[in-house]
């Protein structure tokens, strides 16, 4: 099979470990493509691809032009809105994305902040460098566990039910949040289901893992935060989107409720923004999920999906694109900083 391969903004050595890039390099044929020559490039050989590693638009023209095309994977790991979906539903291509690679990498950091946030560590460790540590019960003023708690999900795909299975040691009580997925599937994956304002108002710890979308966007505002018990915690990891940074900013900074986050409405997100003053939040720099082992974990999964492919097989390893949800998701796209 003939690869376009144009992996920008992510790498060769990126998203492939050695191994698994001589693999792809023995088994396929590789047109290698660069920024300068991109658009000939694209030209000369999308007649002959049959498979795009590309985040660049596939839109009816592009499709048109590329008559063997079987497969588009976008290995920035976002269904992006550059890609005429419906032509590609019509014409059996396979629009697919790794993103699943990032679930266990995400959630071990938000059971990290998690416990960050109920036991005050980032903060402890900031006081004792100015020598202002507090010892023993002194310290622990509005500690708290999370074993035994009450913990809310909102969504439940590939995040949500990574961050459930971090969770299984501490006998949580598990509730979630996913207009999206019926309640029988939320009762054999052994958790509650829960409207929004419910599980607000009865959890201790939120998690936000849900995707961004046309529907969804600032959902959670200041009168859903206003619902949340005081002081407890709310773990945003998903997308920034989702949620109204200042009805956040204002919750925590007036000590109502404690947050962290990993995700910005922009980014990198600008040094003197009145967010990062704000007291009861911690910060991540959106690298809960950049770790290598996920990275290169993108390389694997696209080539056990190419290879079934090539076997007359449906792909099985990536998320594939629905025609019923993906034009309705908005995730921001990556970029080089």
């Amino acid at each position: 099979m003939k690869i376009l391969f144009d992996p920008d903004p992510r790498t060769e050595d990126e998203i492939f470990s050695a191994a698994d890039n001589r693999l792809f390099r023995e088994s396929y044929e590789i047109v290698e493509v660069n920024a300068e020559s991109r658009a000939e490039v694209y030209r000369r050989n999308l007649p002959s691809t049959h498979i795009a590693i590309s985040q660049q638009p596939f839109g009816k023209t592009e499709l048109m032009r590329a008559k063997r095309l079987r497969a588009i994977f976008n290995v920035e790991t976002n269904f992006l809105q550059n890609v005429d979906y419906e032509e590609c539903f019509r014409r059996g291509i396979h629009v697919l994305t790794p993103g699943s690679v990032f679930a266990v990498p995400v959630a071990e950091m938000a059971l990290g902040m998690a416990l960050s946030l109920a036991r005050g560590i980032h903060t402890g460790h900031a006081d004792f460098l100015v020598g202002s540590e507090q010892y023993g019960l002194d310290g622990n003023a509005d500690a708290e566990l999370l074993t035994g708690a009450n913990v809310g999900i909102i969504g439940f795909g590939d995040l949500g039910r990574a961050v459930r299975r971090a969770l299984l040691g501490f006998n949580a009580n598990i509730r979630v949040y996913d207009p999206w997925l019926p309640s029988g599937i939320l009762e054999r994956e052994g958790v509650q289901p829960m409207d929004l304002g419910d599980l607000l108002a009865d959890s201790r710890f939120v998690f936000v893992t849900a995707s961004a979308t046309s529907e969804n966007q600032k959902f959670l505002g200041a009168r859903e935060i206003s619902k949340m018990r005081c002081k407890s915690m709310l773990i945003l990891l998903s997308r920034a989107a989702v949620a109204d940074f200042d009805a956040l900013r204002d919750a925590a900074d007036s000590g109502r409720i404690r947050v962290a986050t990993d995700v910005y409405p922009e980014e990198p997100f600008p040094k003197f923004h009145p967010l990062r003053k704000a007291k009861g939040i911690l910060f991540s720099a959106h690298r809960a999920g950049a770790v290598p082992s996920a990275l290169t974990g993108i390389g694997r999964l696209v080539l056990e999906d190419m290879e079934m492919i090539a076997r007359g097989l449906p792909p099985f390893s990536c998320r594939r694109a629905e025609r019923e949800t993906v034009g309705r998701l908005q995730s921001m796209p990556i970029s080089r900083t």
